[in-house]
């Protein structure tokens, strides 16, 4: 049963660092960690459903489905980065001018 799901491994752990980046941007915006929480609780069961009820039509298709989400995560990287980045120059800014 699990050979099935082999071709997707590399999207599953994709999917696990495409989350923590998520919740790294929530909290560089300064979201409530709570409701950051519950909504990443919501989608995993969310993705997990479609998952389990689409394997056996994406299963074709793993290759490409685990090269977007990889560059997926490349880009939301990239954008995590960029705004810790900022919030970082903001508030040495507002240290130094207070």
């Amino acid at each position: 049963m699990l050979e099935e799901f082999i071709p997707f491994i590399g999207l599953i752990i994709f999917g696990n660092i495409e989350n923590l980046i998520l919740a790294s941007q929530g909290v560089v915006q300064g979201v409530n960690p709570r409701i950051l929480g519950g909504l990443s609780i919501i989608a995993v069961i969310l993705w997990l459903i479609i998952g389990t009820l689409a394997t056996e039509v994406a299963i074709q298709y793993a290759n490409y489905i685990t090269f977007i989400g990889g560059l997926a995560i490349v880009i939301l990287g990239i954008q995590a980065i960029h705004g810790a980045v900022q919030n970082i120059h903001k508030n040495k800014r507002g240290e130094n001018n207070g």
